[in-house]
């Protein structure tokens, strides 16, 4: 099965799909990305490829991750409802609240779709934002970028841990469990690689985290 692909039940997707603009620096690596995902070898996939800008490789893996957890939630959405999950959990120790620091300043005990729909809004409003995500070559990358997309992978592991705890046999059911642990083991491998997630905030999947970087 493609990374990408869920078959006919990817019409619910979430949301649309982003793509790096064509005949951007993006677009380049995005084939680098597609290239070497073909091969299998996930732990080679995620390394930053010779001479390429680190933070450009973080911004288009930034960008495919957000569209590889947007496609797999898109498939639980009738599941994960309001009376289903009232809280954003990963099992009965992890509860989220949500902020974004603007808005919602004090965090506030929402439902898990919710939670995912704050949190599928704040990241796409980052990646729109052309002075911390922008398009054209040679424009720089500002000072806390990497804080950033430190922010936003955090909050993305969130939405796994929610999806492995909360429903994972709905996924075995749908015969998804191998596309969803192929996405994982890619996101724990970047993460990793490029030291993106605190460990105490893995802790909800330590387990599952662990049995994949002894592979």
């Amino acid at each position: 099965m493609s990374l990408f692909g869920l078959g006919s039940r990817n019409q619910k997707t979430f949301r649309p799909k982003k793509n790096a603009p064509s005949g951007s620096k993006g677009a380049q690596l995005q084939k680098h990305i597609d290239a070497t995902l073909g091969s299998g070898n996930l732990r080679e996939a995620v390394r930053l490829p010779p001479g390429e800008d680190i933070n450009e490789w973080m911004a288009v893996n930034t960008v495919d991750f957000f569209n590889q957890v947007n496609i797999l939630y898109g498939t639980l959405t009738e599941f994960c409802t309001a009376t289903s999950c009232p809280t954003m959990s990963a099992g009965p120790k992890y509860e989220y609240r949500w902020a974004d620091g603007v808005t919602i300043k004090k965090p506030i005990e929402v439902s898990a779709p919710k939670y995912v729909e704050y949190l599928m809004d704040w990241i796409e409003a980052q990646l729109d934002q052309e002075t911390i995500f922008p398009q054209k070559l040679g424009v720089p990358f500002p000072s806390n970028f990497r804080d950033v997309v430190k922010t936003i992978f955090k909050r993305l592991f969130r939405v796994y841990a929610h999806i492995y705890h909360e429903h994972f046999q709905k996924i075995v059911s749908l015969k998804e469990e191998a596309h969803l642990n192929t996405c994982f083991k890619h996101f724990v491998f970047f993460t990793w690689e490029f030291r993106l997630i605190d460990k105490g905030e893995l802790a909800p999947l330590q387990d599952l985290v662990e049995s994949i970087l002894q592979l």
